[in-house]
């Protein structure tokens, strides 16, 4: 009986390091963020000031349950203010790492996938580090427009905080831009390529997540890409590419890029698979929430498992 116990406080133990080491996330509270997100009186876009600050109100909120360490980064345009979210955790180390998603939509859509997917990364992301020991600083930072008319402009919130890391001499290791995670489909021909042939090397199904870099990354994106893998929660292909290949920078991690960082895009490829990319139809309906919520828990995974050399 004695030997009995010792076994089963044994299992005990090894279950109780699986579960904070491999994190699971939590589907009914992806489904609730994405309600409160998307079916707002408002879309949330440049035009609508009021609705995007009651959704970086929100995101406030859900990193307050978390860390005591959150605030705006703001701005403005026209007159008017814009606020970047962010949220921090390990801060007794010096060298950070970035995860990032734009909150904004384009025009007059609910954008689920484009990209409160992203954001909702953010958000159990900061369940999920909620007190443990870090390696580096993490800062989730929910950025505000992404979207036209400011894409590609100096008044893209992710060109704000990446600026203002460079001025501030801030230590990086890395950035992860999460931009649309949401879409999946198994059917063949759900998938295209910015150059037919890429169909060849990695399928025709929309059925995977991609890690997508340039050609040339640093030490962060690398070992980031190896530990997600590694963590086997999704179907996971790795992309690289020269940055004018269209598509690769058509996200937050471009600005990072433009100020030396090494960055990277965690993406279901956006318009290459989903064609409700910019359009009324994407909705919560057209989500995959379980192979969604493996996507978080693979850059859980991934972040947790770097190691300060």
């Amino acid at each position: 009986m004695y030997k009995f116990k010792i076994l089963i406080g044994f299992l005990f133990f090894l279950i109780t390091v699986y579960n904070s080491a491999f994190a699971q996330s939590d589907t009914s509270l992806i489904k609730n963020y994405l309600k409160t997100l998307t079916k707002t009186p408002q879309f949330r876009n440049y035009s609508n000031i009021d609705q995007l600050n009651l959704t970086a109100g929100y995101i406030t909120t859900v990193f307050k349950n978390s860390t005591d360490s959150v605030y705006a980064q703001e701005y403005t345009v026209d007159q008017k203010i814009y606020k970047n979210i962010i949220c921090s955790f390990g801060t007794e180390n010096k060298k950070r790492i970035i995860v990032g998603a734009h909150y904004d939509v384009c025009g007059d859509q609910e954008g689920a996938d484009d990209n409160a997917s992203g954001v909702i990364g953010l958000l159990e992301l900061s369940r999920l580090l909620k007190g443990k020991k870090l390696d580096y600083r993490i800062d989730l930072v929910a950025y505000t427009l992404e979207e036209p008319p400011y894409f590609r402009t100096e008044l893209m919130g992710s060109y704000i905080h990446a600026k203002s890391l460079k001025e501030s001499k801030a230590e990086v290791f890395g950035m992860i831009s999460l931009e649309m995670i949401g879409y999946f489909k198994d059917e063949a021909k759900t998938q295209s390529y910015p150059i037919g042939i890429l169909s060849m090397k990695y399928g025709n199904k929309g059925n995977y997540i991609t890690l997508v870099k340039k050609f040339g990354s640093g030490e962060f994106v690398n070992q980031f890409s190896k530990n997600f893998k590694t963590s086997k929660s999704i179907l996971t292909k790795t992309f690289a590419s020269p940055p004018s290949l269209p598509g690769i920078d058509f996200s937050d991690h471009l600005n990072y890029w433009k100020f030396d960082y090494d960055a990277m895009m965690i993406t279901d490829t956006s318009f290459y698979r989903n064609k409700n990319y910019h359009q009324k139809t994407d909705t919560i309906e057209t989500l995959d929430i379980q192979r969604m919520a493996k996507v978080i828990d693979g850059v859980y995974n991934g972040l947790i498992s770097l190691k300060e050399n």
